[in-house]
């Protein structure tokens, strides 16, 4: 009988199933989008309850489609978006408050307060990262400060705290498994990189209880089980045996295990990550010291820099302002303007993330003139991924004090050639495209598949990655420094 691996890909927009052989070949999958909740300006919620439906939904049209029955399932991945914060009562599994997203900003303003002071110092050096609303830490203040009682709650060990994979494990283990992995863990700007255990100081300076957190377990590991995703009359248990940020899980998928090696991914953000191997360092140009991976307690770290705003910036360009009606529209509209684009677009929809970290900024447009038309407003939103992207890459190198020449890319933007070929044209870069450019569900899988013994290495994984294509650089040097020019000049105009 055929064995099968089920990775869940919970995602900033929408929540993706999907079904992958023994090779980690991905064979049918299911995807749901669900509403984004934004209460004030700044602010971005999902509903707990519409996100844990599309994973039932979702799971279940796949396990239909493929025909496929619990017992043939060897093991569940969940891989997830980072740093959105959930808080939910330990006996009946209820949220307090809806989820708080990776990208909102309503605690902008503490943690400007944090900045100022000196336990910002201890916060990065311990961490690995930059004290920013990013991060779960002062969402759950947030949280927590709504309600009188929740700080009791808290205490009494009534309410735990997760990020979506340890929300999503609660959901289907029925309240039997409160777990996260080391890599959400490390995001939470609550967790000691170094000693790889939640912080004592840093919870006593947020007043948060430790006994609201979960465990903190490898990306390999036996988390739990579920019942919940048969039909009526399976009850087979699946085991649920890899957890992994979806930017861990990416570079995973891209086999990015030697030091020095990136990748980036163009999804809702942009996240680009340099492998450092098992020793880790700070940042000295604001990039974040993250953990990439951890089996079997052998811990790989990276530098990561994030962009708060790709896909997102595109899907503003469709819902907000109607000038697109589908995204494979931006394509054509790129080539019609060219590369030397005169508008400039700042994406700080929701502030600037690496390396600027400016929580307050707002987002702008320069360089229009009269006979600017919408073409160039949606060339500018590409390029503005890429001008990003460049800004990261120069402080990677910078930090890591090497030369990188190759980047490895996925994601749902990647299928963009004009934006991949600009891509390498900026950066000076090859840009590698794999054949899979959902890479953080096949990351995921490769985890499941080391943990139970499907690969033996990482070696096996690193001999199933396969490259579709390749851009190279085709721009002349004095172009690429005019474009750089106007792009610093328009980010210093907010910054």
């Amino acid at each position: 009988m055929t064995k099968w691996i089920m990775a869940i890909d919970q995602g900033t927009s929408s929540t993706r199933w999907v079904l992958l052989d023994e090779t980690a070949k991905s064979v049918c999958s299911s995807q749901k989008q669900f509403e984004q909740i934004y209460p004030h300006p700044g602010w971005v919620e999902h509903n707990p309850e519409e996100i844990w439906q599309s994973v039932l939904d979702t799971c279940r049209e796949v396990m239909a489609k493929a025909d496929v029955q619990a017992q043939s399932i060897i093991g569940i991945g969940i891989t997830n978006q980072r740093e959105t914060t959930l808080i939910w009562n330990r006996q009946t599994g209820e949220v307090v408050y809806n989820a708080i997203v990776w990208q909102d900003r309503r605690t902008a303003k503490q943690c400007n307060k944090i900045k100022e002071s000196a336990f910002a110092d201890v916060i990065w050096k311990k961490t690995g990262l930059i004290v920013d609303p990013y991060f779960s830490a002062s969402k759950i203040r947030w949280i927590l400060d709504q309600d009188e009682s929740f700080q009791q709650q808290a205490q009494n060990g009534e309410l735990c705290f997760g990020t979506v994979d340890c929300y999503l494990l609660f959901k289907l283990s029925d309240g039997k498994s409160f777990k996260t992995d080391i890599t959400n863990a490390s995001r939470t700007m609550l967790f000691n990189i170094k000693t790889k255990q939640w912080d004592d100081e840093i919870l006593k300076y947020f007043n948060i209880p430790k006994i609201m957190l979960p465990q903190v377990c490898d990306n390999g590991f036996d988390f739990g089980e579920t019942k919940l995703l048969g039909n009526t009359t399976d009850d087979t248990a699946i085991k649920i045996m890899a957890m992994a940020g979806d930017q861990h899980a990416a570079m995973i998928g891209q086999a990015c295990f030697k030091k020095g090696q990136v990748k980036s991914t163009y999804g809702t953000g942009c996240f680009m990550m340099s492998q450092l191997g098992r020793d880790m360092c700070l940042s000295n140009n604001q990039l974040l010291t993250t953990i990439a991976f951890q089996f079997n307690g052998d811990t790989h770290y990276a530098l990561e820099g994030s962009i708060f705003m790709a896909g997102a910036t595109i899907a503003w360009l469709k819902d907000n302002l109607q000038i697109i009606e589908d995204v494979s529209q931006t394509e054509q509209h790129a080539i019609n303007i060219g590369e030397d684009n005169p508008v400039i677009l700042i994406p700080a929809f929701v502030g600037l993330g690496a390396p600027f970290w400016k929580a307050d900024a707002t987002a702008s447009i320069v360089g229009m003139t009269r006979d600017s038309h919408k073409s160039h407003i949606i060339t500018a939103a590409l390029q503005a991924c890429v001008y990003q992207s460049y800004d990261l890459l120069n402080a990677i190198q910078q930090d890591s004090k090497q030369i990188i020449n190759d980047i490895k890319v996925d994601g749902a933007m990647v299928k963009n050639n004009w934006l991949m070929q600009f891509l390498t044209n900026i950066t000076n870069t090859n840009v590698n495209v794999p054949e899979n450019i959902e890479t953080t569900a096949q990351g995921i899988a490769y985890a499941v598949m080391l943990q139970t013994g499907l690969f033996n290495s990482l070696d096996d994984i690193e001999k199933n990655w396969k490259q579709s294509h390749q851009f190279k650089n085709k721009m002349p040097e004095v172009l690429r420094s005019k474009l750089l020019t106007r792009w610093k000049n328009a980010l210093d105009k907010i910054l």
